[in-house]
């Protein structure tokens, strides 16, 4: 079985498991019917158009 020759250093240990951790914002992207902010490659919440057409029926109270 590999044995590591030398120990590994703090700052390469913290180095290496910087980057694993930090979670990523989710990507918005304007909705081109009504501007308001979304998630790309879904519906818009507020309007319920995805790619020029109305995919998401609101209720009607």
């Amino acid at each position: 079985m590999a044995v590591p020759k030398r120990k590994t250093s703090k700052a390469r240990r913290n180095t290496r498991r910087s980057s694993v951790w930090k979670l990523d914002a989710p990507a918005l992207v304007k909705c081109s019917n009504c501007g308001e902010f979304k998630l790309a490659h879904r519906a818009c919440k507020s309007c319920g158009m995805y790619k020029g057409r109305a995919v998401l029926v609101e209720a009607e109270a």
